[in-house]
């Protein structure tokens, strides 16, 4: 279990990351206490004053011109909290929840929201005994927040909802049990800070990137063996190229390329043949590719921020004693980042594809046709590529931009929406798709490779391949097929190729 003494507001993505990969010992800054605190005393000496505050002694959404008695807020704050716990569809994993309760809490931890260091606590309570709340992935729009996400998140801290402990599906009432806890009843304003906030698209967004991470490495590895396999040219990844167009990306990317590529038998063997110019898959990899890690590089560095967000309404000011109206829970910002990452993830796999089509023809590569021998009696990578190529074009569908289709709610008062949850949350499928796409050609090129025997691929390139072939052999005739590419898959998404690039060549490797 990971240990993680949180200084609110400076989480990193590769701490981010961990908290993803694994179960999170959760405790916070001793000092956090002091603006928790002075952000509750405002709020309370602000509702003495008999101001109108939004949210905290009004209704929410088009109902905010209502004003509600004293003696009804604190119903106020947990009938905000179950009426808005209204989504549907599939659970997020316990993964997405655990993050999502890490945002909000290094969120709220900041000291501008209002809420009690016992709710805080609480929050932490549930991630640090592993019981987590059972959240409907569909029902958001990224504006005012990710409300239904983090309403049904709320819910178990009133004793409500469902969570999820040990695989076991339960009651809230239960899940605060086992975690030690009673059902709390929330103070003025804390519903409503616990319910806005971009934490699940976020949280969400956080996952794709790290996948997408991870798939990055991996095509790098994989564009480098097909090099090998067609008999590709080293020329297009000379440093002079990228260093004339100037793009730090495309640059980085061509070095990652000459490392791998440096130096083989496989190379040598044909640094005099009369080829004269490689197809744009293999040679146009590093200015496909360094646009990809542009897009992540960009999103990152935005989900970074939003990670370390108070994204709540109205914020506190504790200093000036002011608390006011704003919009931080727009989610346009993730929304953004999100839609890029699909850009470059389905980018990935389409330049993933077409190198395996390369590989399978015979005229354009020298192999085998489809790779395999006896061709004709054996149909070898045929039907792969064409799975290949089937995921490749359900990913331009799901590319489609998720920003640009707002849908107003709540009466027209919430006018413009992100849907930055969904634009967040496809991106898991196009991961997976992208992997498979992946692993198609991880086998194929090595499978390519093979056929280039005696003559050996660069140190590190050989190493890539063992990996493969230690758990997938060569494919000498035909067999059933959909075992060896569920294999490569998961080896693809297991992270095994991620020491095969520089760890400062993606954002959350070595931060």
């Amino acid at each position: 279990m990971y240990k993680l003494q949180l200084t609110p507001g400076l989480m990193s993505l590769s701490t981010l990351r961990r908290v993803a990969q694994e179960p999170v010992q959760l405790s916070l800054v001793d000092w956090a206490e002091d603006a928790v605190t002075a952000s509750v005393d405002t709020v309370n000496k602000v509702i003495e004053q008999g101001r109108t505050l939004y949210g905290v002694n009004t209704g929410f959404g088009l109902l905010a011109n209502t004003r509600i008695d004293q003696h009804q807020l604190k119903q106020l704050q947990r009938s905000i909290v179950l009426s808005h716990a209204a989504g549907t569809g599939n659970l997020m994993s316990p993964a997405s929840v655990r993050l999502m309760m890490t945002l909000k809490v290094n969120s709220l931890a900041r000291g501008f929201s209002g809420v009690r260091l016992q709710v805080i606590e609480s929050i932490m309570r549930l991630l640090n005994t592993e019981v987590y709340p059972c959240v409907p992935e569909k029902g958001s729009v990224g504006a005012s927040g990710d409300l239904a996400p983090l309403a049904h998140m709320s819910t178990v801290l009133l004793g409500e909802g469902e969570v999820i402990y040990k695989g076991e599906r339960l009651s809230g009432l239960q899940g605060l049990k086992i975690a030690g806890l009673a059902p709390l009843e929330l103070a003025p304003k804390e519903g409503l800070a616990l319910l806005n906030g971009t934490q699940a698209s976020t949280a969400l967004a956080l996952q794709g990137l790290f996948a997408m991470e991870d798939l990055f490495a991996v095509a790098v590895v994989c564009g480098s063996l097909s090099v090998e396999a067609a008999l590709g040219s080293r020329k297009p990844f000379d440093a002079k190229i990228h260093q004339a167009r100037g793009h730090q990306s495309q640059i980085d990317v061509a070095g990652a390329y000459r490392r791998l590529l440096d130096h083989s038998e496989i190379e040598d063997s044909h640094r005099n043949c009369e080829a004269v110019q490689d197809p744009y898959s293999l040679r146009c990899q590093p200015q496909v590719m360094g646009a990809c890690l542009s897009q992540i590089r960009n999103a990152a560095q935005t989900l970074a921020v939003e990670a370390n967000a108070v994204s709540d309404n109205p914020l506190v000011f504790s200093e000036d004693q002011d608390i006011i109206n704003g919009g931080n829970f727009h989610a346009e910002p993730v929304a953004m980042a999100a839609d890029n990452l699909a850009l470059a993830i389905a980018e990935m796999g389409a330049l993933s594809e077409r190198r395996t089509a390369l590989l399978i023809d015979s005229n354009l590569s020298n192999l085998p046709a489809f790779l395999v021998e006896n061709g004709g009696l054996n149909s070898g990578f045929m039907m792969a590529q064409v799975t290949a190529a089937s995921l490749a074009s359900e990913n331009k569908s799901l590319a489609h931009p998720a920003c640009v289709d707002s849908l107003p709610t709540s009466a027209n008062q919430e006018d413009h929406v992100s849907m930055a949850t969904f634009a967040a949350r496809r991106l898991r499928d196009m991961n997976d798709n992208t992997a498979g796409i992946l692993a198609i050609e991880l086998l194929a090129a090595c499978q390519g490779i093979d056929f280039r025997s005696p003559l050996k691929s660069s140190a590190a390139l050989e190493k890539a391949r063992g990996l493969l072939r230690n758990r997938v052999s060569f494919y000498s005739k035909d067999r059933y097929f959909a075992p060896d590419i569920e294999v490569a898959k998961g080896l693809v998404q297991s992270g095994a190729y991620n020491n095969f690039v520089e760890t400062t060549l993606l954002p959350s490797f070595g931060l």
